[in-house]
């Protein structure tokens, strides 16, 4: 090639590589993975969300279930195993903020993952049988300190947002209670209509269509304001606990390393789903209150919950569960 030629192409290299198309993203189906068990908050919201954001995206986004660990299985293979392209995120939730503070983890939710986009807080619902003689959170109360132990609570595992509302339950009220884990909070509810054991404290996503359903009975609220779906339920806090409020956030996570443009299209996507009709009346139901939708401020919002519940653990309010 002559030294005008090679000039010529040097110059037009540039405008070559700016008129050559971009790949789109997303260009195939984009896996959502829920780390909980069927049925549960993230479940729900899972299900409600998927087919809006894939009306944005323009391709399906596909609700994978991998539960244990108490979401960390499924967390974990978003950070560690699944391409960083964008086509695969993770509904986050409590646990990731928790987890480094209470467990030895085989991977570091705040390096290995990156917030997409936050979808709100949702309170738990401390829920009975409707055949339990405890009718108020006092009648509970009452009888865990007239047998330390004898209360039960079920959850979806250890480190889990029905754990921890349960163990912050028993240190405000200064009671022992007994706590049994199972494998999701689906789970639990047999043995809790069967009054094997004796209370649940479950996300309001799940719980309330239990409630609604009557195959349960709520007797409190842990947001700091009664629910709206469940005005009758009072809080916590009104029922002698003054300023105990306790939530689950949930929101989108993908792998670090993911592109920029990938994750812009997802935050897109995510926030308008949120804004559609059918999941804001599913937020509604489920008492969600708000938190940052956009990605930096979730970031914000997520790093703030991690430091806080570093800091329960440094000042003894929980102990680490290994």
């Amino acid at each position: 090639m002559t030294l005008s030629r090679r000039l010529v192409f040097a110059l037009a290299l540039p405008v070559l590589l700016a008129a050559a198309p971009v790949a789109a993203f997303p260009d195939r189906p984009v896996t959502l993975v829920v780390p909980y068990a069927p049925g549960g908050s993230a479940d729900v919201v899972a299900r409600v969300m998927a087919p809006e954001m894939a009306a944005a995206l323009g391709h399906p986004v596909i609700v994978e279930l991998r539960p244990g660990a108490g979401g960390h299985i499924g967390a974990a293979h978003v950070a560690r195993a699944a391409p960083a392209d964008g086509h695969t995120i993770l509904l986050g939730s409590l646990s990731l903020a928790t987890g480094p503070a209470l467990q030895t983890l085989n991977f570091d939710p705040v390096r290995d993952l990156v917030p997409m986009g936050g979808i709100g807080a949702v309170p738990n619902l401390l829920v009975v049988s409707p055949e339990s003689p405890h009718r108020s959170l006092a009648d509970l109360l009452a009888a865990a300190r007239a047998r330390p132990g004898g209360i039960s609570y079920g959850s979806s595992g250890p480190g889990t947002g029905s754990h921890l509302a349960g163990e912050l339950l028993a240190a405000a009220a200064g009671v022992e209670l007994l706590h049994v884990p199972f494998r999701g909070s689906g789970a639990v509810y047999p043995d809790l209509i069967a009054q094997r054991i004796s209370m649940l404290l479950d996300g309001a996503g799940s719980a309330a269509g239990q409630v609604q359903a009557g195959a349960v009975r709520a007797i409190g609220v842990t947001s700091a304001r009664r629910a709206e779906s469940l005005p009758q339920v009072p809080t916590v806090a009104e029922q002698g606990l003054p300023g105990f409020e306790f939530s689950i956030w949930l929101g989108f996570f993908v792998r670090s390393g993911t592109p920029a443009p990938a994750l812009a299209a997802l935050e897109a996507a995510h926030r308008k789903a949120l804004a559609t009709p059918a999941v804001q009346a599913r937020l509604r139901q489920s008492a969600t209150e708000a938190i940052p939708t956009d990605a930096a401020g979730f970031a914000a919002y997520y790093r703030a919950d991690v430091a806080r519940w570093a800091e329960m653990v440094a000042r003894g309010r929980l102990q680490r569960l290994d």
